[in-house]
């Protein structure tokens, strides 16, 4: 990517911060998965902006790549790039965890707004992409599937299981983004079930690994053009809370509400950059 192009990328991962804290203050009592939501917002932004073939005017358009949300509690980011890229309106944003949304605190099926599929037991998502990614190749398609998983999501035996059979198909349309920023809803990664040499683990089950800082623009978009046959892994260390400094790698801001102070605070912050 050129210079102009990261720049693009980091404006557009700024925009969506920021909308990140407007979702998180309209949804006041009811609070919001905040810190997990924004270490994915690099990741999904170049994603989104530079990778996907999609079509918010067509959202059944046949030829789409799939996009599956795993860890479906950091559904933030993603509600606020489908806003931004025009699946979901600014009206709709509003609502999200209000009566009679569909926007709730995990995705939920909803085809038409570019929610491909209902996420938030943590540990499905990867069988699900494995799925699509078997029915695409079946049908002898070119269209990829991205899957989105949390490091505390490793410590679920089905990643595994879809590891190991996106490996025995030959999935070479399979990309899994695993965002590591080693911290899960009750404590660090070593506290509660280490998730050490991932890149080995995952290399083990047959997977291309790609490591990376998911913070970095042109890695990440690297990342996503490396060609493999393959299943490949994109494993990227992030920041859990990403973007505001009362938040990065502080887990008390895995769900906490947001006060009116602190999104002025924040705000500030983000401008000032």
């Amino acid at each position: 990517m050129n210079l102009d192009e990261i720049k693009n990328i980091n404006f557009f991962s700024k925009k969506i911060r920021s909308k990140i804290l407007d979702i998180s203050l309209e949804a006041g009592a009811s609070s919001s998965h905040f810190g997990g939501s924004l270490s994915t917002v690099d990741l999904l932004s170049v994603l989104y902006k530079k990778i996907l073939k999609l079509d918010s005017k067509n959202p059944l358009w046949e030829n789409r790549d799939r996009f599956i949300l795993s860890k479906g509690h950091a559904c933030l980011g993603f509600y606020a790039i489908l806003n931004e890229l025009g699946f979901i309106t600014n009206d709709e944003l509003t609502l999200f965890e209000k009566n009679d949304s569909f926007l709730l605190g995990h995705p939920v099926l909803n085809k038409d707004k570019g929610i491909e599929f209902s996420n938030g037991s943590l540990g499905m998502g990867l069988s699900l992409g494995v799925g699509v990614a078997i029915s695409l190749k079946k049908k002898k398609s070119n269209n990829k599937v991205y899957v989105l998983i949390g490091d505390g999501e490793c410590n679920e035996g089905s990643i595994w299981e879809a590891a190991m059979s996106a490996s025995h198909f030959n999935l070479g349309n399979l990309t899994a983004i695993l965002d590591n920023n080693n911290l899960q809803q009750t404590g660090s990664n070593n506290e509660i079930m280490s998730t050490k040499s991932l890149d080995s683990k995952w290399s083990s089950f047959g997977w291309e690994v790609i490591n990376i800082d998911g913070h970095n623009i042109n890695q990440i978009y690297e990342a996503y053009k490396f060609e493999t046959k393959k299943p490949k892994l994109i494993l990227a260390k992030t920041i859990k809370g990403k973007g505001f400094s009362f938040s990065e790698n502080n887990n008390d801001w895995h769900h906490k509400i947001l006060t009116k102070k602190q999104y002025e605070e924040a705000k500030k912050e983000i401008n000032e950059r």
